[in-house]
């Protein structure tokens, strides 16, 4: 029994084979015709080409959207895995943080007790005014800046500036809407410090380098490079504790500190009000009296 499937495929063998066998010519007359309908006529050729950039984007569209979903696919990986480990580094950091907040508030309450044994005043409060540096007057012999906060916000010279990472240096010179600030790295420059562990007093002074000295250090007292140096309060014009730096080398007996804070992207700074009631005036009435030198 004959099938008319088997007939049909037997009447379709000669057509397949012919096209197999001229399938070469007629792709070479088809280039060649399209050759001489270029020259014949471009803008047919340049239509042409139009219409088959249009049938063929939407095309590749859908083509590329498995591609870019992929892509995306493992940027989301990649985020995941960042994300992870992102989320140990901050388990392990607020670990961290949790232990230093209980010796913190177990420090802070021994404080408390051993204050009131010794019945110790307090502190006097801080005001502050936050201003922004608006020029840097540079040079070889004067490393200060210029702020955009004066007289009318309750500046006045000698005031401690400060940032987020430490001292930065005294008002200087006060305007009605600016001021100048000394920095501490200035050869003018002179901050009563003491080394925070060890308690060894010393005198910061600048001399116009990027690391200020400690002079006046007591004869049998003993420094390390790495200690960190605050300000001691003596003399009260800036309050203790205040970080300036750490010890960075000891040099032919001359110690060198580097600061805590970086000239290079100093731009926000806060300006200090502190004075030891009952003992010095404020530091508003002391700026009357002139530039502290």
């Amino acid at each position: 029994m004959r099938y008319p499937g088997g007939s049909l495929k037997h009447m379709t063998l000669p057509v397949k084979g012919w096209i197999q066998r001229f399938a070469l010519v007629l792709f070479i007359g088809a280039a060649l015709g399209l050759m001489v309908m270029g020259r014949a006529d471009v803008r047919l050729i340049e239509r042409l080409r139009v219409v088959m950039t249009d049938i063929a984007t939407p095309v590749l569209d859908v083509l590329s959207r498995p591609v870019a979903s992929v892509s995306e696919a493992i940027e989301y990986g990649r985020g995941l895995l960042a994300l992870n480990a992102e989320n140990a580094r901050l388990r392990e950091e607020n670990a961290r943080l949790r232990n230093w907040e209980s010796v913190a508030r177990r420090l802070g309450r021994e404080n408390a007790a051993l204050r009131a044994l010794l019945n110790m005043a307090d502190d006097p409060r801080l005001s502050f005014v936050t201003a922004r540096v608006v020029a840097d007057s540079g040079g070889v012999f004067v490393r200060t800046v210029l702020i955009n906060a004066g007289a009318r916000d309750g500046l006045r010279n000698g005031q401690a500036v400060i940032t987020g990472d430490g001292l930065v240096g005294r008002v200087v010179e006060t305007g009605e809407r600016s001021a100048r600030v000394l920095l501490l790295t200035d050869l003018n420059a002179r901050v009563p410090v003491v080394v925070e562990q060890s308690r060894v007093p010393a005198i910061l002074a600048g001399d116009n380098s990027d690391r200020p000295r400690l002079s006046f250090i007591p004869v049998n007292a003993t420094v390390s490079p790495g200690e960190r140096i605050v300000t001691s309060g003596q003399g009260g014009m800036l309050p203790p504790g205040l970080p300036i730096g750490t010890v960075a080398a000891i040099e032919d007996g001359v110690v060198r500190v580097e600061p805590f804070v970086d000239w290079a992207t100093l731009e926000y700074v806060r300006v200090l009000d502190y004075a030891l009631p009952g003992v010095l005036p404020s530091t508003r009435s002391a700026g009357r009296a002139g530039p502290l030198q």
